[in-house]
Parts: structure tokens; sequence; C-alpha cells
């Protein structure tokens, strides 16, 4: 994995790719919202702010935590470490793709058969395709539609 572990890392890794964090907070017990973020960097000057690019919390992150939480051990980061005011932590790029398109999919819906079933594509889609879907759900004029297609294209039973 290309995710940073001390400041200088990070800034190298800065100068080629874009960067991005995984914010996460504790509300309560057993209530955790986490969100990906895209921070501004030499690669992406037309963001000159940090973009909040998808975030997940309560039942819908409860019922993908255990995908959620094994890509993130992956990338060494440690939600159950988590303090009560919330922490930051450097992504790598196809970490952070994934997790923001499967947080953008999931959040509005509701059946939980077809929440696996997103899931598990998502996992298994190719990191310029998750690419390719996140960008079509962040910079078009109706998200919803391609979230929607990408839904029914993922739950379909006649694929």
């Amino acid at each position: 994995m290309n995710v940073p572990r001390r400041k200088d890392e990070f800034m190298m890794v800065s100068k080629t790719q874009p960067v991005y964090e995984l914010r996460a907070r504790r509300h309560g017990p057993g209530d955790t919202e986490v969100e990906v973020w895209q921070l501004p960097s030499i690669v992406t000057p037309q963001i000159t702010t940090p973009i909040r690019l998808a975030g997940l919390r309560g039942r819908n992150l409860e019922l993908a935590e255990h995908r959620v939480l094994k890509r993130l051990k992956e990338s060494g980061i440690r939600l159950d470490l988590l303090p009560i005011e919330g922490m930051g932590s450097a992504l790598s790029e196809e970490t952070a793709l994934r997790l923001a398109l499967l947080f953008r999919t999931l959040a509005p819906m509701r059946n939980r058969d077809n929440m696996r079933l997103v899931a598990e594509g998502i996992e298994v889609m190719g990191k310029e395709e998750a690419g390719y879907w996140l960008g079509m759900s962040v910079h078009r004029k109706n998200p919803r539609r391609v979230l929607t297609a990408l839904r029914i294209l993922l739950t379909d039973p006649a694929k």
C-alpha cells in the first residue's frame, strides 16, 4: 500500500497523487461516523479547501462495517482505537476511491440483501472502474441517477 506513515512521506506522496483523508468521529456508543475527504495538493490545483467525498453513519455503516474495517486494516488504520474527539488518517488513492464509492452508494439504501450485493460488487471492481463511478457520482449534474444505475447493475439478478 502507498499510505504515508510519517509527515515527510505524506509530502512525497502528495506531489504525485491526489491526497485523501479518512475522518472518523464517535457520537456515542455504537454510533460512529466515517467520512472520506479529498485534500488540496499540487496535483489537484482546482481543490483549494478539503472536499467531503462521502460518509456513512449508523445502521448502514454497521451493515458494511466488517468490509470497511478490513479495508482500513490493510491501510494500517484501526477504528477500534478511535478517540472520542475523532481522528484523521491519510488514505491511499485506491482505498479512498473504494470507500467513498461504497459510502455514497450505500447511504440511502435500506434492503440488507441489496446492500450486501452492492458492497460485494464494489469490492471486486478494479481501481479504474471504481474511480469512474465515483467521478460520475461526484461531478455529474444528477449524481442520484448515476448511483441508482450502479445499484441496479450490481443488484440485478439477470447479470
